[in-house]
């Protein structure tokens, strides 16, 4: 048994995972008061795949609190976007740019305040996660999720008093889709009692895709509830198009009823339904002023649209100057000639969504006693909160605490019930797509409660 150990030990580190810990960042003032690695996991040997993440220990106690991956959505999305944008600890100051470097600050609702986080790039093509051969980035929801489990096993290999440490594999939008894969591969892994095993307690997820009809057509009946269509629309899209894909109708009239809704869902920010709708506007680079040095620092070919500075994306427009940077990519120890233009999302990628659904995943690892948290920012009109009520209905489970609010320095947070089979969900009053971007007080003290097993 020993020697079995050993061989698989050393099987796995003799394949490539680097890592760096990271003291200062380029726009962030002094050391940082956290601990930061990034690195890379070798996933496929034969491509070359290499998988980039960024892991922050705990700022309570990395020895005790649990770990938790975050899978950002997309597909395609970076994981630098969950960090700085929803759960990590920095956050970008928003400020007109104009061609120096981009500024980051502490952001004090960080999920590392109670827990150790890896941000991973997934699936490859995302953030700074590389091929060296064009066939490597042919993934899809099964072979990324895989990835994903095989990166877990390799970076333990390296951080191995993690190992006692409670898991949570975690994420959001699209990334909540493949969550319960990659929990699942490592359900069966305990219970084939593989030498690997770790030590999985749950999941939790956000305004997260299952792949059903459910995720869509639910826009409709929200956007009926809000206020954005009109009862006789509601009615007649309700008359016309039942049992359709409201993505993809084939009967005539629920084409021209649908065309109607999506009139009205097109003038609204999808992300969060009262914020405003921001128009795209190609930079210009050349037209910048001021300190230009980091913009030219790198051929930049397919740069963000630009919005207004009161806009919500103007952060993101800001992170693809930093991430672009050669000093920030020094810094962050990427590696020379893997990726040429880092992208928040990249939307180019050949990727397979070749899991149809995800419930039977969802079904397999509640069944099994692993815990579930799933929240919904209720301002999404990108998978509305109402169509993942209907799919966990679906479930069948029985309720054990019924619906209430639950509550935030004396206000209500939001709306919870608890289920059989240890599956919560709550909604994030006043959140959008992303919850904790736009409500990182109160998801904090979410996150805090369930990981702890307390009542929200």
């Amino acid at each position: 048994m020993a020697l079995t150990i050993l061989f698989f030990l050393y099987y796995l580190s003799s394949t490539a995972l680097s890592a760096s810990i990271i003291t200062h960042l380029p726009g962030f003032q002094g050391p940082l008061p956290f601990y930061l690695e990034t690195g890379y996991v070798s996933v496929d040997e034969e491509n070359g795949v290499e998988l980039f993440y960024y892991f922050i220990e705990s700022e309570r106690n990395p020895s005790e609190d649990p770990l938790l991956l975050w899978l950002t959505g997309g597909p395609g999305c970076s994981a630098f976007s969950g960090l700085v944008f929803e759960i990590g600890p920095l956050k970008f100051v928003t400020a007109e740019y104009n061609g120096s470097l981009p500024n980051l600050v502490y952001h004090p609702y960080s999920w590392t305040r109670v827990a150790n986080v890896i941000f991973l790039d997934s699936p490859v093509g995302t953030g700074f996660s590389f091929s060296r051969k064009p066939e490597g980035y042919a993934v899809g929801d099964i072979s990324s999720s895989m990835q994903v489990y095989k990166f877990l096993r390799k970076w333990f290999v390296d951080h191995a008093q993690f190992l006692s440490n409670s898991l949570y594999i975690s994420g959001d939008s699209y990334g909540g889709k493949v969550v319960p894969v990659v929990a699942d591969a490592i359900s069966k892994d305990i219970e084939a009692d593989q030498q690997s095993r770790l030590n999985l307690k749950g999941y939790l997820i956000g305004n997260p895709a299952t792949g059903l009809k459910v995720d869509k057509n639910a826009r409709v009946p929200y956007a009926h509830g809000v206020g954005i269509i009109s009862d006789v629309l509601y009615e007649l899209i309700q008359k016309n198009c039942q049992g359709e894909d409201y993505e993809n109708p084939v009967r005539e009239q629920c084409v021209t009823k649908l065309d109607a809704f999506h009139k009205f869902y097109s003038e609204i920010q999808t992300s969060h339904i009262l914020e405003p709708k921001c128009a795209a506007a190609s930079p210009k680079p050349e037209d910048m002023i001021g300190d230009r040095r980091s913009v030219k620092e790198l051929e930049l070919h397919s740069p963000p649209p630009h919005p207004a500075l009161k806009c919500r994306s103007y952060a993101y427009f800001l992170s693809y100057y930093w991430a672009n940077s050669n000093i920030t990519r020094k810094a962050l120890h990427i590696k020379k000639g893997t990726v040429r233009e880092w992208q928040r999302c990249n939307s180019d990628l050949a990727y397979a969504k070749d899991i149809p659904n995800n419930i039977n995943y969802h079904l397999s690892l509640t069944n099994k006693g692993y815990r579930a948290l799933v929240y919904s920012g209720d301002h999404d009109l990108v998978v509305p909160f109402v169509g993942t009520q209907a799919w966990i209905r679906s479930l069948n489970f029985s309720v054990v605490d019924e619906w209430r609010s639950w509550h935030v320095g004396g206000q209500v947070a939001g709306y919870t019930t608890a289920f059989s089979n240890n599956l919560t969900f709550a909604t994030v009053r006043g959140a959008g797509h992303t919850a904790p971007e736009y409500k990182p007080e109160e998801c904090l003290a979410m996150l805090q409660r369930w990981i702890s097993s307390r009542p929200l």
